[in-house]
């Protein structure tokens, strides 16, 4: 069965994570993703955390499969013309390097726009154009700036990072929306274009509930956060949704760090939830069996329930919550995670084969699409398709002998 990007060539200039992750998903969809590496030593993160010695590093393999690598050397004039070769016959390059590090390399988008005017050059950075633009970025960072980590925590504690990368994955996805509408576009129009994403503001747009809030904040203390006071800036408020409807997370037994469950109190199912924990008596006391009610005094609310869940282990919780219908999730581990089989059965946890560190388990695909079926393949070695890509441009095994022995590939 064809992908919905079959026929998609991306030319991937990408490294550590929130280049690969936008170019996996790519070539989860189906574009035959040509992952470009510099000779010897390739994607710094095939090096980075490893676990095994001499092996690429599950930092490289979960965010780089399904595509070929090549090496080239990008400041070598035979390298340049074979990137431009490369270039003219691709639909899509993304890159993730420092501002003005392709123009260095010779390809302004102007030059890019010549070679091939049909391309999308896809990038990220770590910030847009102003006072940040050659700032460098990193996840934490781009968390910092982007309105996560004044949000992130308790009231009287530090400002804390997620550990779900929004910063890095986060615009990566972005990213993918980009490219897919600018393939769109080029239908119509015939000609590509830039696109920019920068890590900054992908978080931002992760983050616009808390600036509605801070808008919010104008009219008066926000009821739903369970702060005792506020300022002019939205407070960090633990693990209150912030929402419309009420929620936090309640201990479970046996009390290990992940022995929790996230509860949402909606106020159809107060009475259900009142019996269930043991205090059927609160569905009708005016003090309790409103949503105003209840507002005024939302730790109280949560410790009756955890009085009642620390009895239970948080599977047990989730059950006799979810037959009342009550919204809850318990805390899942990274152990959970990668051990859970309905996970498995979803294609979502999947074991991959890989020739020198064997098998080893990796994230699926998230995107379902009943005619675009996703296959996680394993990450490339570096400069593994040198021949077969090269080969496509129409070199000689023993033309490609010669660029290697010089040092371009």
């Amino acid at each position: 069965m064809r992908q919905a990007l079959d026929g998609v060539k991306v030319l991937d200039m990408t490294h550590v994570q929130s280049g690969p992750s936008s170019t996996q998903m790519l070539a989860w969809l189906g574009a035959d993703v040509i992952k470009v590496e510099t000779p010897g030593r390739g994607d710094v993160t095939r090096g980075q955390l490893r676990d095994i010695p001499d092996v690429d590093s599950l930092y490289f393999t979960m965010l780089n499969c399904n595509k070929r690598s090549v090496t080239l050397n990008m400041k070598a004039d035979e390298g340049k013309k074979i990137f431009a070769e490369l270039a003219s016959r691709a639909d899509v390059l993304v890159e993730n390097f420092g501002p003005g590090v392709m123009d260095r390399f010779g390809f302004t988008w102007e030059r890019l726009q010549e070679i091939n005017p049909r391309l999308i050059y896809g990038s990220i950075k770590g910030f847009g154009p102003g006072r940040y633009a050659n700032f460098k970025a990193y996840e934490s960072i781009a968390q910092a700036m982007g309105g996560a980590m004044s949000t992130t925590g308790f009231e009287d504690g530090v400002p804390l990072t997620t550990g779900a990368q929004i910063g890095d994955s986060g615009t990566g996805i972005h990213l993918v929306a980009a490219i897919i509408a600018a393939l769109y576009q080029r239908v119509t129009t015939g000609r590509g274009q830039r696109v920019e994403v920068a890590m900054q503001e992908a978080v931002l747009n992760l983050c616009r509930v808390k600036l509605r809030d801070q808008q919010r904040l104008t009219h008066g203390p926000l009821a739903e956060y369970p702060n005792d006071s506020f300022g002019d800036e939205v407070p960090r408020s633990g693990n209150a949704s912030g929402g419309g409807q009420p929620g936090w997370t309640v201990k479970c037994s046996p009390g290990g760090p992940n022995d929790y469950v996230y509860v949402i109190v909606q106020p159809p199912i107060w009475a259900d939830l009142a019996a269930l924990i043991g205090r059927p008596e609160l569905a009708d006391d005016p003090e309790w069996s409103t949503p105003a009610a209840r507002l005024t005094k939302l730790d109280r609310m949560f410790a009756l329930i955890e009085e009642w869940s620390v009895q239970h282990t948080k599977w047990e919780v989730l059950d006799q919550l979810n037959d009342r219908n009550v919204p809850c999730g318990p805390i899942l581990s990274t152990r959970d995670l990668i051990e859970d089989e309905t996970l498995v059965e979803l294609g979502m946890i999947v074991t991959v084969d890989h020739p020198e560190r064997g098998p080893f388990k990796t994230v699926g695909s998230p995107l379902k699409m009943s005619d675009s079926p996703v296959r996680v393949e394993r990450s490339p070695l570096l400069g593994e398709h040198n021949a077969e890509v090269y080969g496509e441009l129409g070199y000689s095994e023993e033309r490609l002998a010669d660029l290697h022995a010089a040092g371009v590939t």
